[in-house]
């Protein structure tokens, strides 16, 4: 019997009512810290660094970024319209060519932005990004297959945010493609790397309330019922012994979806005080420096979901965010360390020590390296840069890079976030999923 079979069990002979899965009140000064970590990202103006989360991150929030916030959603705009569309935006200005198109993923984190800024989308641009979203979620949905063999060709998260950020805007998709999302909640298909994804679940399952509570999908209301419970069962089960869901990136969107509903006979309000310890624990060292994490992070702190989105509170008083106030630099002796690099998907396989500064980032190490017959390529995305190419070898359809430290251990962090220790090895493994 698992473990949450057995607390339902203790739970339910106890006559235990339903709870919520309610955060304590967070020190403001944390929160304030978490949001000035954000700032200097909100700078970062080009498509290629524009991160709609951040905008929904701290439109939930209780913080706000005055003009800064303004300019952020504005240069949103005036990216995202421009390269979806091909054309100048309706305040007359015109970015020039842009070669690459945000993904389906991004576009529904863009909706969820207007949202959060109490916008619902509408007119003829705005029925175009409905359709390109919607055509994104048909090609999803060809490439699943009749027989729910296939993949999507991006992720079940993609799909799933698609599907929510839809949603928020009162746009229907049809039965048949929240069916195939259904379908992989309930036969526990979003699974990646050969564990249960706690994010895509929860995403999932974010999707499931907005839909159960817009009512768009009617024919579909017992499963989705079934769905969100579901999917709340596989994040509980996915608790660890430390508080997380999963682990420590995957935990801020666990406790989204735990916070949309009760459930009977569950202590709900005792697991996510766990969780919350965990994450405050976390806080207090170099955890969630990832800008993608703080976003879905501070929704949680101000007691906020993704669902809120259905009906945005835009007038809610909010604090004014100021800059972190700079200390001047400690001098001190840069400590000089060996961090290993090893590639096994060669023969022979690449093996170097490489001398890189204490406190450099595992990218750090990787660019130290290219001196030493090693080479590699990036690609941007909102949680940084991910590997796509080593040696140069490019990673194939349903193929990645992986990065593991010693006895297999994947990773959380990638590699502009991970610090590696001296003496430390890490390999990159070309896998197939």
């Amino acid at each position: 019997m698992g473990h949450l079979s057995v607390l339902l069990f203790l739970l339910g002979a106890l006559g235990a009512l339903a709870e919520r899965c309610e955060m304590p009140q967070v020190n403001s000064k944390l929160v304030e810290m978490l949001g000035q970590r954000l700032l200097p990202w909100m700078d970062r103006l080009s498509l290629e660094e524009l991160n709609p989360s951040i905008y929904v991150g701290l439109r939930l929030s209780s913080l706000q970024a005055e003009a800064k916030e303004a300019l952020y959603l504005h240069s949103l705009k005036v990216h995202y319209q421009q390269s979806l569309l091909g054309s100048a935006t309706s305040d007359g200005e015109d970015i020039g060519d842009v070669q690459v198109k945000p993904t389906m993923g991004q576009l529904a984190l863009y909706l969820l932005a207007l949202r959060a800024n109490c916008e619902f989308i509408g007119g003829h641009k705005g029925d175009r990004l409905v359709s390109q979203l919607k055509g994104f979620l048909e090609e999803e949905k060809n490439a699943i297959g009749h027989t729910h063999k296939g993949q999507p060709h991006t992720s079940y998260y993609q799909y799933g945010l698609a599907i929510l950020a839809l949603c928020v805007h009162q746009k229907r998709v049809h039965d048949r493609v929240v069916g195939k999302l259904l379908y992989a909640v309930e036969h526990d298909q979003p699974v990646h790397r050969g564990h249960l994804s706690v994010d895509t679940a929860a995403i999932a399952g974010l999707a499931f309330t907005c839909l159960k509570r817009t009512d768009l999908n009617p024919e579909q209301r017992e499963r989705l019922t079934l769905a969100i419970t579901t999917v709340k069962e596989k994040i509980l089960n996915a608790q660890t012994p430390e508080g997380y869901f999963g682990n420590i990136y995957s935990t801020p969107l666990a406790l989204q979806m735990l916070m949309t509903s009760s459930m009977p006979n569950v202590r709900l309000s005792l697991v996510c005080h766990k969780a919350r310890d965990a994450l405050l624990t976390s806080l207090q060292g170099r955890g969630f420096q990832n800008v993608l994490m703080l976003s879905q992070l501070l929704p949680v702190l101000n007691h906020k979901s993704y669902v809120d989105l259905i009906f945005p509170d835009c007038l809610a008083p909010r604090a004014i965010l100021e800059p972190a106030t700079e200390t001047p630099p400690q001098p001190h002796v840069s400590e000089a360390i060996l961090v290993g690099l090893k590639v096994s998907s060669f023969s022979p396989p690449y093996k170097y020590s490489v001398p890189v500064t204490a406190g450099a980032s595992l990218e750090d190490v990787l660019k130290e390296a290219q001196g030493q017959g090693f080479t590699f390529g990036t690609q941007a995305s909102l949680s940084g840069p991910y590997l796509t190419s080593v040696m140069g070898k490019e990673a194939g359809e349903r193929e990645f890079w992986q990065l593991l430290q010693e006895n297999d251990t994947p990773l959380l962090q990638g590699i502009a976030d991970y610090i590696p220790k001296d003496g430390e090895t890490i390999e990159l493994r070309l896998v197939t999923w």
